[in-house]
């Protein structure tokens, strides 16, 4: 499990004073890609063998809103991984109280557009997803 802080800016704010909605869902990419930093795999060297991660699937729960200048702390986890696809789990929370879980879904394509099979093609990259899936089920 990762985690990762996002301050609450001005501009992420609606006119009611409350934090957008579609906001959680960005704040969801940063918590991945600083996940995915730190468990060896970065998103610019991986595009740079020309690999891809596209979203295929989210799901959001709201469960409390934020406003700018909060500090929200985002856990990121690997929920499920399959030699196809994984999915991230999310947990923000501010002030120790959880303000939204999330869920997202992804594949790896080549340059070509290719599903990659994750086990047959990066099974050190697979080994580390299932690792923290398995860490994360306890």
């Amino acid at each position: 499990m990762s985690t990762y802080q996002h301050k609450v800016q001005y501009y992420e704010t609606d006119r009611m004073g409350i934090t957008h909605h579609s906001n959680y869902i960005r704040w969801m990419e940063e918590a991945r890609t600083d996940f995915l930093d730190k468990i060896g795999f970065n998103y610019a060297e991986m595009e740079a063998k020309g690999l891809s991660s596209p979203v295929i699937g989210v799901k959001c729960d709201y469960k409390a809103s934020t406003t700018f200048d909060d500090i929200v702390e985002i856990k990121a986890y690997v929920l499920s991984c399959t030699s196809a696809k994984f999915v991230v789990g999310y947990d923000m929370k501010k002030d120790d109280k959880v303000v939204f879980k999330g869920e997202s879904t992804h594949c790896f394509l080549d340059n070509s557009g290719k599903i990659i099979r994750l086990q047959k093609e990066l099974p050190h990259f697979y080994d580390v997803l299932c690792k923290n899936q398995q860490e994360n089920a306890v």
